[in-house]
């Protein structure tokens, strides 16, 4: 197994070895901000978004595991408009995702300001989707709105695999939008969700989902770590439940992962509030559930006992298997290869750490 960690002064490849220690293989990008990393299972094509401080981003791609690397064309905002009436700008690319085995030349791309794009030619040309682009509930202020960053920005995407045409995307902040026709029309699926920073809480629009991830055994599960709790639903994301333990921890957060096969287990890496942005009480940890969210526990065995102010980003922590990785904000990067009995540490020594991929 291997490891892709994207960080803010480049892309590092690990290699995990059954009788060994990781090991640092080689680094990509060397000096840049690595903002996202996607491996398309099809083709094993890499994917890169590299923000660059004089250039703005840039994406590139590998088809030979990172030996080289091409510049790709950039999804374009031209003749977009902000509901300002200013020319839309792309400011950051946060995601992307194969269009599935029905359309096997297809990609979609989730950027800041809120736009998501397609390419039907495996990346060669990128087309901003419209019937998002132009809903209704994008030109009121109060609707899509940025949290932490200028504009609302696109940072999940997950696709039915049985039914390619249906398309989820999670909007920081709008909510969850689900399109079941391949993104011609798009409908909000935030019941159940609260939005607690807002004048009224149950609003249609106006969420803030932190992380959005589907069940490969029972794709009708979905999971969501929120801004204001953790939430799953077990009908298309049509209904949302909050698990999020009556004592507040954990509940505030970014990441999350899922098991692959039992929609009932989850772990989350909680923070503390939007203002500070630090790990509960100082302690990093991670908290697991194998029944819905009804009982948490902490599984943090080898994590520091130390003082720390780490938080974990929203695509810094992944599940393989029986491999969870994660990286955190200090550069700290830590993996179990027991679903999470124990942890080990990788490297103490990393800048910010961005995206963590497992392939």
């Amino acid at each position: 197994m291997q490891a892709l960690i994207a960080t803010a002064k480049g892309l590092l490849l690990y290699n995990f070895l059954a009788s060994d220690e990781p090991s640092l293989h080689t680094v990509f990008f060397k000096g840049f901000n690595v903002n996202m990393v996607y491996v398309d299972e099809r083709n094993n094509r890499w994917w890169a978004g590299v923000s660059h401080k004089h250039w703005g981003q840039k994406l590139h791609f590998s088809d030979n595991s990172g030996e080289t690397w091409d510049d790709a064309n950039l999804p374009s905002y031209k003749g977009a408009k902000l509901p300002s009436g200013e020319p839309a700008v792309l400011k950051k690319i946060w995601c992307m995702h194969h269009g599935g085995k029905q359309y096997p030349s297809r990609l979609w791309l989730g950027t800041e300001p809120g736009g998501l794009f397609y390419s039907d030619d495996n990346g060669t040309t990128f087309k901003i989707v419209e019937g998002l682009w132009q809903h209704p509930s994008r030109m009121q202020e109060d609707q899509w709105f940025g949290t932490g960053t200028d504009w609302p920005f696109i940072h999940s995407i997950i696709i039915d695999p049985e039914d390619n045409d249906k398309i989820y995307v999670a909007i920081s902040s709008a909510g969850i939008f689900f399109s079941d026709d391949c993104g011609k029309s798009w409908t909000p699926k935030n019941h159940g969700l609260k939005a607690t920073y807002l004048p009224y809480v149950n609003v249609e629009v106006g969420h803030d989902p932190h992380h959005l991830l589907a069940c490969w055994g029972d794709n009708k599960i979905l999971w969501q770590q929120n801004h204001c709790g953790i939430f799953y639903s077990t009908n298309d994301g049509n209904d949302w439940n909050n698990v999020s333990p009556d004592n507040g921890l954990p509940s505030y957060g970014f990441s999350l992962a899922i098991d692959e096969i039992d929609p009932a287990k989850a772990w989350v890496i909680p923070a503390e509030s939007d203002e500070r942005r630090i790990a509960p009480e100082l302690k990093l940890r991670v908290y697991f559930t194998d029944d819905f969210g009804e009982t948490w526990i902490s599984l943090s065995k080898g994590l520091p006992d130390d003082t720390v102010f780490d938080i974990v980003l929203r695509q810094a922590f992944t599940k393989r298997k029986d491999m969870l990785l994660f990286g955190t904000t200090n550069g700290n990067l830590y993996y179990s290869n027991n679903t999470a009995s124990s942890w080990k540490t990788i490297s103490n020594h990393l800048s910010k750490v961005n995206v963590v991929v497992l392939i």
